[in-house]
């Protein structure tokens, strides 16, 4: 042990460190349901872009195949990662910001994001528009419960 470490060490047992509390496991303030929202966005119109995709026909050139084949697969692979991240962060705000004292604000929240978390699996499974519309709407609740609490 060093020198500089055994007079820490020595100081730290004369003067014990008062324990340090948080309520976050990040310093207030840098929570944001954007992240969230965009993610959503971007699952919708990916959907969007894969509907309204025109396939080439029986007789299409093997290059206009694989155009389409490729066009579907990135958006597929964008709307996955998207949706994922929406997951991610509905989680995040979940499990970090939002503290008891919201759920008597917010009596459905756990409800809310359970059911939230869900529509985003749906919309990794399927092309539904639908359910992209309903992701959306649900993760701008959640946005808007966390700006609520923000003001109160």
């Amino acid at each position: 042990m060093s020198i500089w470490n055994r007079a820490l060490s020595l100081v730290d047992r004369l003067s014990p460190p008062a324990p340090a509390h948080a309520h976050c496991d990040v310093p207030c303030g840098i929570y944001d349901p954007k992240g969230a929202q965009v993610a959503a966005e971007t699952v919708m119109t990916m959907v969007t872009k894969m509907q309204a995709l025109t396939p080439p026909g029986a007789d299409a050139d093997a290059t206009a195949q694989l155009t389409y084949q490729n066009a579907v697969a990135r958006m597929i692979a964008v709307k996955e990662i998207h949706a994922e991240l929406v997951k991610h962060e509905v989680t995040v705000l979940w499990a970090d910001y939002f503290k008891p004292p919201h759920l008597q604000t917010f009596p459905n929240l756990h409800e809310h994001v359970w059911n939230t978390l869900k529509l985003a699996s749906r919309c990794k499974q399927n092309v539904d528009l639908e359910a992209t519309k309903e992701l959306q709407a649900a993760v701008d609740q959640i946005a808007q419960w966390f700006w609520d609490s923000k003001k109160a």
